[in-house]
Order: C-alpha cells, then structure tokens, then sequence
C-alpha cells in the first residue's frame, strides 16, 4: 500500500491514525515536528501526507503552501485536519487535496485516504 506521513503534535492522535492506517497494509511515520516535513517526504519517499492545521505554534496551511511551492515534494497530495470545522476551503486553498474535521470515524478516513490514493497515483 503507501507511504503515509502523519503530521500532528498530539502524540496519541498521531499514533491512533498510524494504528488505523498501518490495519490497512500502509507504511505510517509519524511527526510532531511540521517543518522538518519536507525532509521526511524526501528520506521515507511518503505519498500521502496528513496534516493537522494547527501545530505546535505552527499553522499547518503555512506548512502545506510551503511544500506546494517546492518542486520536488509538491507532487505529495496532503490531507489537512482540524477540529476547526470551518476551515476546509482555507485549507484547500493552500494547497490541501481535501479536508477532514476532528473527530472522524475510521470509515471515514479510510475513504478519504483510499480516493486519494487512487487519485494521485504516480503515473
């Protein structure tokens, strides 16, 4: 299945997702660090990333603007997400491929995840 990178500076949400994503055969990493994103996308070849819009200081669509402008990573589809409910279009905006708002059900995800992947396979 995929690379997945989960973004997020809550340890136990971090580690609920990977325990949920890993049940379906994908390879999870998990960071509670948003700006050394960019070097775990390039040193664990990831191809999914979720983001959590607001990290430790650090607003996520910032992080995903950033990624969406370098060349060499930009090709990563990212999955922001929030308890914030109102900030899907932002996060669209900066780059996000779709949105999802704290708490979500597993199903959820999984579709989420699953659309995605299918839609950004590389070619």
């Amino acid at each position: 299945m995929a690379k997945i990178l989960i973004v997020d500076d809550d340890q136990t949400i971090g580690f609920m997702l990977r325990d949920i994503l890993e049940f379906n055969d994908h390879t999870v990493i998990v960071s509670q660090q948003p700006r050394k994103t960019k070097e775990n996308i390039l040193e664990h070849d990831i191809e999914l990333i979720l983001l959590d819009k607001l990290i430790s200081g650090v607003d996520g669509t910032d992080v995903c603007a950033e990624l969406k402008q370098d060349e060499k990573v930009a090709h990563v589809p990212v999955l922001m997400m929030s308890a914030l409910h109102n900030v899907g279009d932002i996060c669209r905006s900066a780059g996000a491929v779709d949105f999802i708002a704290k708490p979500f059900d597993m199903e959820t995800l999984n579709t989420k995840v699953s659309t995605i992947l299918k839609e950004h396979k590389p070619q």
